[in-house]
């Protein structure tokens, strides 16, 4: 390819990724905005499961907020940044994002990620007793 098309496709990709992790931060903040607003909603009509609610619309956009930033974060690594540098960060920021995942579905669910969710042994609960 052109030298000058490789640069248009590097400024596409560039922009691509800058898209992908500002939709994370909006996903985050409208899912609290909504979440908080759905609590209000539901806290004054009595709902004793208000809070629990409201946990679980901020996890599950916390949720897509950081696949939307691993997305990106991959989409950087290969291909706009080539270094082994750059992948051992990658490689850390998984991690780090994949431990607040798990930390989060098992916040929501109450079990662990990878017992479905017909198993009654799989609850936090039962397994913490």
């Amino acid at each position: 390819m052109p030298e000058s098309t490789l640069t248009l496709l590097h400024y596409a990709l560039q922009y691509a990724v800058d898209a992908l992790e500002a939709l994370a931060v909006i996903a985050i903040l409208v899912g609290a905005a909504l979440g908080t607003i759905s609590f209000a909603v539901q806290f004054t009509r009595g709902n004793a499961r208000a809070f629990e609610i409201y946990r679980n619309r901020v996890g599950r956009a916390l949720l897509m907020g950081l696949q939307l930033l691993v997305a990106g974060d991959v989409v950087k690594t290969v291909v706009l940044d080539e270094s082994l540098e750059s992948v051992v960060v990658l490689a850390i920021l998984v991690l780090v994002r994949t431990f607040l995942s798990w930390s989060t579905i098992i916040e929501i669910e109450g079990r662990w990620p990878w017992i479905s969710r017909q198993d009654p042994r799989g609850s936090i609960e039962t397994r913490a007793n």
